[in-house]
């Protein structure tokens, strides 16, 4: 089943097989493959940064130094003859060994440049060096494929301080042209500082002689326009004093006029105020106090009306109310009277049965009476001496006793038998 493939601009796709004579380089974009017959592989196109490090290397003139550069180097998609070259060499291997590859050459360069310069030359012309060796490894990596980007020194250094000791007599040059620029660059100033001292001194002196006599003339000048303004000035303070005085009393009659006329307009607003008080005195106080007055009359012809009603109505209540209990005194007093005849025409019927009954009815109220002190009683202590009852019934059988005395007391004091009379009765 065929099959699409695609690859970005940082890759290439290579595709070998049946139906192609020679390799199909696809640098970015799409191809058509088949399968089993026809194989693709891939090679990046990335740029690759690679340090480039020469160390203890002997120069022209058998001083050891120290190099280190920094490359850019990638694969050349552009170029069919590179990219073909490319696939040829490193077609199957990883980016790290690409690197390793390319980085292997520029360091082989790098040393034999070393070797065919001074360290003086390197040191002082580093363009000069880098140019070198990026035509030297260019020509040697197009071959593989690869191009280069770019090749700069990065850094110099040596162990036995051949570097530090060249820095010292330039420095020290240099230092001794400074000091000599230093003071001849002083002698030249002093020299021109005293000349433009010179003619500082002389310019003052002559822009002060022009000064002086600017100032004199100035002067006098001066004088002759004080002397005439003073006097044109003398002639206008006096219009002005007369004037301001003819002002001065025109502003004051006008005042007076105003005054006048404020004072009539006061005048009109007092009679005004005075006129309105008199109707607001009316409006708040007199004819107020006259609908209070009208009002209190009513009041008190009400509360006379009322007081007069209310008494009346109370003599009417206190004279219904006399007649009602009256009334009822009077009926009362007839029904005790007449029950009062019908108990005496009882009692004279049945006298015996008529005390009987009113013994009976009598007596559990007496009962009650003598037994309500032991009721009241929280706590009695009895003491037995083992003979007659004991407990409660000692107690009922004393109340009993003292009932039984009733007869015996009523007929003392009334000189009636009630004993006699019930067993009559029975």
């Amino acid at each position: 089943m065929p099959l699409f493939h695609t690859c970005g601009p940082n890759q290439a796709m290579v595709v070998s097989g049946c139906c192609l004579s020679t390799p199909l380089l696809i640098p970015g974009g799409r191809v058509f493959v088949w399968p089993i017959v026809q194989k693709i592989q891939r090679l990046t196109l990335n740029t690759m940064t690679l340090l480039v490090e020469s160390p203890q290397v002997y120069t022209q003139m058998g001083v050891s130094i120290s190099v280190t550069g920094v490359a850019q180097v990638k694969i050349q998609g552009q170029n069919d003859e590179m990219l073909q070259a490319a696939a040829q060499q490193f077609l199957g291997k990883s980016e790290a060994e690409v690197k390793n590859i390319a980085m292997e050459t520029l360091e082989g360069h790098q040393r034999a440049i070393m070797g065919n310069m001074t360290v003086e030359d390197i040191y002082q012309d580093r363009k000069k060096f880098s140019r070198h060796v990026f035509q030297v490894a260019s020509s040697d990596l197009v071959n593989m494929g690869i191009s280069v980007v770019s090749y700069t020194l990065k850094d110099i250094h040596d162990s036995e301080g051949y570097l530090k000791a060249l820095g010292l007599g330039r420095t020290s040059q240099v230092q001794r042209d400074a000091r000599i620029g230093e003071a001849e660059a002083k002698r030249d100033s002093g020299i021109k500082q005293a000349k433009a001292e010179e003619e500082k001194m002389a310019a003052r002196y002559s822009n002060d002689i022009e000064i002086a006599k600017a100032k004199r003339d100035y002067e006098l000048k001066q004088a002759a326009y004080d002397q005439e303004v003073n006097t044109k000035k003398a002639s206008s303070d006096l219009a002005y004093t007369l004037q301001a005085a003819k002002t001065k009393q025109n502003i004051k009659e006008e005042e007076m006029q105003i005054k006048v006329v404020e004072r009539k307009q006061q005048i009109l607003v007092q009679e005004q105020e005075i006129t309105r008080k008199e109707k607001e005195l009316e409006a708040q106080v007199r004819k107020p106090a006259d609908a209070e007055k009208f009002k209190l009359e009513r009041l008190a012809e009400a509360q006379r009306v009322k007081v007069v009603l209310e008494a009346e109505a109370n003599a009417e209540a206190i004279k219904v109310k006399g007649e009602a209990e009256a009334f009822a005194i009077e009926a009362k007093a007839k029904a005790d009277a007449e029950q009062m005849a019908k108990k005496a025409e009882a009692w004279k019927e049945y006298k015996d049965a008529a005390m009987v009954d009113m013994v009976l009815e009598v007596l559990p109220k007496v009962v009650a009476e003598i037994s309500a002190p032991l009721s009241q009683a929280r706590k009695i202590t009895m003491i037995s001496s083992g003979q007659g009852d004991i407990g409660a019934s000692k107690l009922t059988g004393e109340v009993l006793d003292i009932v039984e005395k009733i007869p015996a007391m009523v007929h003392a004091m009334t000189g009636v038998d009630i004993s006699k009379a019930m067993k009559g009765v029975n």
